[in-house]
């Protein structure tokens, strides 16, 4: 899911104004890239504190994520449905990330 995140992220960031390229734009980009890169990066490390320590990075991008579309859908900066869609992605992938940190710490 958090590829998809990331997928679908950069095909709503192509919506914002060209004057958000260096603001929310490259924000928004950067946390949906983070949420995979660190599920990604912890599965690599040898230990479950060690994986659990990138989980959780993952975790706090997915947040800030939906803070960061939250602020785009108040300002009205693209399309309602597709900020709707993604905030729905970003919370279930949330959970998801939440669901495996508490088995992780188990």
């Amino acid at each position: 899911m958090g590829f998809d995140i990331a997928i679908a992220t950069y095909g709503l960031s192509k919506e914002l104004p060209s004057d958000e390229k260096y603001g929310l734009k490259s924000q928004v980009n950067r946390a949906a890239v983070s949420i995979p890169s660190n599920i990604a990066e912890g599965s690599s490390r040898s230990s479950d504190k060690a994986n659990r320590q990138f989980v959780e990075f993952a975790l706090g991008s997915a947040f800030e994520l939906e803070t960061q579309l939250l602020i785009i859908k108040e300002l009205k900066m693209a399309s309602s449905e597709k900020v709707n869609n993604l905030l729905s992605m970003v919370q279930m992938e949330q959970k998801m990330v939440s669901g495996f940190i508490g088995k992780l710490k188990a």
